[in-house]
């Protein structure tokens, strides 16, 4: 990917098109799945309060929290998705809060069950957890399904430095994901980071840091980026209501990937470019877009500026 774009070639390792090359042009579409978790930062084990730019209505007390059954939500968004986007595959993606908090026989019983949903057109199982939650009966249990289908492990980088995690109040260490890849390292499951840029007091230069990070752990095969946003009930928004601070304009974001996208592992997929809030939560930054033209913009900046995933890589 270190040459000019053949027309329609977006400039890096698109998450879409390779499912699509995967499973022979299938649709293959992830359905949500809420587990009813929480996580160690909330509850007290580690801290409370979650990580400072979460939305707390997403802290409502498990208990009182009322979702459908695992089987449920499986039927129903498969439903929507066969409908609503054509889809003819699934992977079945717990995602809300830590989805390895709790123990490997409770994990096995709620992967089963929403695996069992529809077993002929289900080619996968995504889990999102922190690298705190992770440990190696845990990675055992996950791997188990490797024979079956690809499983996903996402794990929440956020940032790489521990400042940065201790000012959000993560609860984790950079450390503890290094110790989490070491235990993935010669694993069949394919890992999944997250990271978060623009934290205020993170320069340019740390956030570009980032690619050197990702880069040197070959176990890495996945990237979601996020830019940081805003959201109404998080202590972050509380923060900025009472002193704002910078946070990116599209056209700063859309510079910001065009340098860390290039210093990437060419190898790497990228499942994500941007996150995105509830528009009725998010106070900043608003950029008056739908998800669809928000890729499409983030897309032709990246083509218009040649920002070729790999091409600055020294491997």
């Amino acid at each position: 990917m270190s040459t000019l774009l053949d027309i329609g070639q977006k400039p890096y390792n698109h998450y879409g098109s390779y499912l699509k090359k995967k499973y022979n042009g299938q649709r293959v579409y992830k359905v949500i799945v809420d587990g009813n978790f929480t996580c160690p930062n909330r509850d007290g084990s580690k801290g409370y309060g979650g990580c400072s730019y979460c939305n707390v209505d997403s802290f409502t007390p498990e208990s009182a929290r009322k979702l459908p059954t695992i089987r449920e939500q499986v039927e129903e968004g498969i439903k929507r998705a066969r409908e609503g986007y054509r889809a003819d595959k699934f992977i079945i993606y717990f995602q809300p809060n830590t989805n390895t908090y709790a123990p490997a026989h409770f994990l096995k019983a709620m992967y089963d069950e929403a695996l069992a949903v529809c077993p002929e057109d289900t080619i996968g199982l995504s889990v999102g957890t922190r690298p705190d939650c992770i440990d190696f009966e845990k990675v055992a249990l996950l791997e188990s399904y490797c024979d079956r289908y690809d499983v996903d492990l996402e794990m929440g980088m956020e940032s790489i430095y521990d400042e940065t995690l201790n000012r959000i109040n993560r609860g984790c260490s950079h450390d503890e994901l290094q110790k989490a890849l070491k235990l993935v390292e010669n694993s069949p499951l394919e890992i999944c980071v997250h990271t978060i840029f623009g934290f205020p007091w993170e320069s340019h230069e740390m956030m570009l840091r980032y690619a050197d990070e990702i880069n040197k752990h070959p176990q890495i095969k996945f990237v979601k980026l996020h830019h940081l946003h805003i959201v109404e009930g998080s202590i972050m928004g509380v923060q900025y209501k009472r002193e704002p601070f910078h946070v990116f304009s599209i056209d700063e974001y859309c510079d910001f990937l065009a340098e860390f996208i290039p210093l990437l592992r060419p190898d790497i997929v990228i499942q994500r470019l941007f996150g995105l809030a509830d528009q009725d939560l998010l106070i900043a930054p608003n950029w008056g877009m739908k998800k669809s033209a928000i890729q499409t913009y983030i897309d032709k900046a990246l083509e218009r500026k040649e920002a070729i995933q790999g091409s600055k890589y020294i491997g």
